[in-house]
């Protein structure tokens, strides 16, 4: 979006407010802030008089009290390991984990029960309820990211005087930061449009029409695509501010959130690069940087029942040719020193990964990357070792499930023969598979769920990491939009979750929700400890990590070994 937005003439400055947010809670004022308002508000006998709400458990506050000095003594040191080589020392890198994770707990008592991790953030509210979410955004004391936006953050976005402000929201976790920015930045007066925009709201575009309180707060919603929508904004805006002519827009007028036709995005081969000016890329806890890169959209499969690809619009399906996506890696490169990219695409095509793989392999392979595939039948060894040549560290795979039934319920489109061979060929030739999974597709019975597990017994030698949770009814997805066609009996909607994007449901057979739970609380409970947890925190220090081993010569570990 920023690149586009330069490429037109428009000045752009792009902050990445969870970066700056996170960099000053991981910061010792932040963190002995938070300790003395802890004792005060939970240790003493007035505070816990006039405390309101939920409240943490005395150990975690006597915790709290006990180590919060060393924490705030120590949480500089430990950014900066993350952010040198230090990172990969073998007790030097679990010592700063230790140090941020703790300090980042610390903080979170303050806003019990919600709580920022170092990957993820939890409300203490609802955050799919219109009324809960409005509620917290302006509520200092419940809302994690109010302080730290309001006393160091707003007030320099408000002194660049911007004509126009916009939001990123590609996940609901980011609800509350992205409307608590709103929020104050209207309280300060600023007169500039603000609008937002990103997968999560573009999920919710139908719901959004009806809700039109989140617009006293959002001058306007982009949904799907952003650049051609937001040029038009820009346009607009100039010639006097009438929004019916840019798409892909919802904006209110009167009492009424008004929706405008959606156009075709601009093709990506006439996209510029992606813009990181202005990124701090030292700061994040990273050794190094790994930057995003997208060569497709939608998905060359898009028929998983479960997936909403595409959020209920119109499917598309496009590419750029390998050439280009290889240039655009190299220019990244060159721009930003970057040595690893990471692909965003659903799943890269096998004759695209091949091409791709040539391409990099002629000119020595002078990246690492990661990118997100589908274990087809097209994508076979020859084409695995082109791509461990070319610098493909890391692949990720729709595992799913490995039961025959369940494949063929999901219309995954490929069978457990293809994904063990996939698995097994691509460890083979140096690459490190990652997999995600889950337990409780409607009508997968317990005997379904033991298949998976059995698969993933007999592939620990080949996968490297994994992500295991539950089905999800999604919104959007086959399953959601026709949920009779996948034994689902009841889909539970309830209109306090105005802004839902996942829904309980009931099924006519095989495991319940709660079941499927317990399933994969089962199988996380006997996983083996790891000797080195911060190679485990997110999916780019394994990519790292596989770079760093691969050109050691040293084998990966493994997600079922020690």
């Amino acid at each position: 979006l920023s690149a586009y937005l330069a490429e037109q003439g428009v000045e752009v400055m792009q902050r990445d407010l969870n970066l700056e947010v996170v960099d000053h809670l991981l910061s010792g004022e932040a963190v002995r802030d938070a300790q003395r308002e802890v004792r005060r508000r939970f240790a003493t006998r007035a505070g816990r008089r006039h405390a309101r709400g939920p409240q943490p458990d005395a150990r975690a506050v006597e915790w709290a009290l006990s180590h919060g000095e060393d924490l705030a003594a120590h949480v500089a040191e430990a950014k900066a390991v993350y952010r040198s080589e230090a990172f990969w020392d073998a007790e030097r890198g679990p010592w700063a984990l230790g140090v941020l994770a703790g300090s980042l707990q610390l903080v979170s008592l303050l806003y019990y029960p919600g709580y920022v991790e170092m990957s993820a953030f939890g409300a203490p509210a609802r955050e799919d309820s219109s009324h809960d979410l409005l509620r917290l955004i302006a509520d200092p004391a419940a809302n994690t990211y109010y302080d730290v936006l309001d006393r160091h953050i707003i007030d320099s976005l408000v002194a660049e005087a911007p004509d126009l402000v916009g939001i990123s929201i590609p996940t609901m976790s980011q609800m509350v930061a992205g409307l608590t920015i709103a929020h104050l930045l209207k309280a300060r007066g600023l007169r500039a449009h603000i609008t937002a925009g990103g997968p999560h709201l573009t999920m919710l575009r139908e719901q959004l029409i009806q809700t039109p309180a989140i617009f006293r707060l959002l001058d306007s919603v982009v949904v799907f695509d952003g650049e051609r929508p937001l040029g038009a904004l820009v346009q607009a805006l100039e010639a006097g501010g009438d929004l019916s002519a840019v798409p892909n827009l919802l904006y209110r007028q009167g009492e009424e959130v008004l929706a405008t036709p959606e156009a075709c995005p601009i093709p990506l081969a006439e996209l510029p690069v992606p813009r990181f000016d202005g990124l701090p890329l030292d700061r994040y806890l990273i050794p190094e940087p790994v930057l995003p890169l997208i060569s497709s959209r939608g998905c060359y499969h898009g028929r998983c029942a479960f997936c909403s690809v595409g959020y209920g619009g119109p499917r598309r399906l496009e590419a750029l040719r390998p050439e280009e996506t290889v240039s655009r890696m190299l220019a990244l490169q060159e721009r930003y020193g970057a040595r690893h990219i990471w692909f965003a695409d659903e799943a890269i095509t096998p004759p695209n990964l091949r091409d791709m793989a040539a391409l990099l392999e002629e000119r020595g392979a002078p990246l690492h990357w990661a990118a997100y595939g589908r274990m087809d039948r097209a994508v076979t060894a020859e084409i695995l070792g082109s791509l461990a040549r070319s610098g493909c560290r890391m692949l990720f795979y729709g595992l799913e499930t490995a039961s025959p039934p369940v494949i063929a319920a999901m219309h995954k489109g490929t069978t457990a023969a293809q994904m063990s061979r996939v698995l097994r060929e691509g460890a083979a030739a140096g690459i490190w598979n990652h997999v995600f999974f889950f337990f409780g597709f409607p009508g997968e019975t317990m005997e379904n769920a033991q298949e998976t597990v059995d698969f993933l017994y007999a592939h620990a030698d080949s996968i490297h990491s994994a992500a295991l949770g539950t089905f999800m009814l999604e919104r959007h997805s086959p399953a959601h939009r026709s949920p009779q066609d996948y034994g689902i009996r009841e889909v539970l909607e309830a209109p306090e979750r105005d802004l839902a994007i996942t829904f309980p449901y009931r099924v006519d057979r095989g495991l319940d929700a709660a079941t499927a739970d317990k399933v994969a609380m089962r199988l996380m409970d006997v996983l083996p400890r790891k000797e080195q947890p911060h190679l485990y925190v997110h999916d780019t220090y394994r990519l790292l990590y596989a770079g760093r081993l691969h050109d050691a010569g040293e084998p990966y570990p493994t997600w079922l070994g020690g």
